[in-house]
């Protein structure tokens, strides 16, 4: 029987936990999107939740007992502890999501620009849509909240992420606050890695291979043309001036 390895857990159980991933955040959005869903709805919902987030808890204990180094592995991966230990704030269970973007990384794609620009586009997505859930969650029926539905809370998500700030929706709670701060930070990072992937696609225009041969391609027929023009031009087949003429022409074009 092969030895179980920390690389062969995590090869075997990716996608089992992807698919926890999206099943709690189908639990965790239905009862927000929709509050007046039955009660077994709800406690169907809470279920699920709790299912998946033993699950995590598992893969987060195997993982440890499987690693070479537990020390260097516990501490490098400390906020997936935290995120599992402490509750305190609901919203932060939506940081177990990350784990959906890993799917990207087995992709088709070699080139680590479009690479970057699914990851940056997935997170926008998911960053998006969780801030909705998380601040929507926080405010409703709050005093003085002017987020009282999801869709309040997908345009204050929007809106806040890319920095705009109209201020027409606002989160009054600490923990609406909170994810007003991950939202802005969020969004700052992503808005750095667009114009990044821009820079990049912009210097690969300019220093595109084909336009470079192409280039070097009329070099050489222009330099052939001239050694040509300087024969005939020896043997005395073109006076100075025709020759002189015909090499401005060649130059020219």
């Amino acid at each position: 029987m092969a030895k179980v390895t920390l690389e062969s857990w995590a090869d075997h159980t990716e996608h089992y936990l992807q698919g926890a991933a999206v099943l709690f955040l189908a639990a965790y959005a239905v009862p927000i999107i929709e509050p007046t869903v039955p009660q077994w709805v709800h406690e169907m919902c809470e279920w699920i939740i709790g299912v998946t987030w033993v699950s995590f808890g598992v893969d987060y204990i195997a993982r440890l007992a499987l690693a070479d180094h537990k020390g260097k592995w516990f501490w490098s991966n400390l906020p997936s502890l935290l995120i599992l230990i402490v509750p305190i704030l609901r919203p932060l269970r939506l940081l177990r999501l990350v784990t959906l973007l890993t799917v990207l990384n087995r992709s088709s794609m070699h080139s680590l620009r479009q690479r970057v620009a699914v990851y940056a586009g997935g997170a926008v997505i998911l960053l998006v849509f969780c801030g909705a859930l998380a601040v929507t969650e926080a405010e409703r029926g709050k005093p003085g909240s002017s987020i009282e539905n999801f869709g309040d809370g997908l345009w204050w998500s929007a809106v806040t992420m890319t920095t705009v700030g109209y201020g027409d929706t606002y989160p009054v709670t600490h923990t609406g606050r909170f994810v007003a701060i991950a939202l802005m930070i969020g969004g700052i990072a992503l808005l750095g890695i667009v114009s990044g992937m821009l820079a990049s696609w912009m210097v690969e225009q300019i220093n595109d291979p084909d336009h470079t041969h192409h280039k070097k391609t009329e070099a050489r027929i222009m330099s052939d043309e001239l050694a040509h023009l300087a024969e005939i031009h020896s043997q005395g087949d073109l006076t100075d001036e025709e020759f002189a003429a015909a090499k401005a022409r060649v130059l020219d074009s």
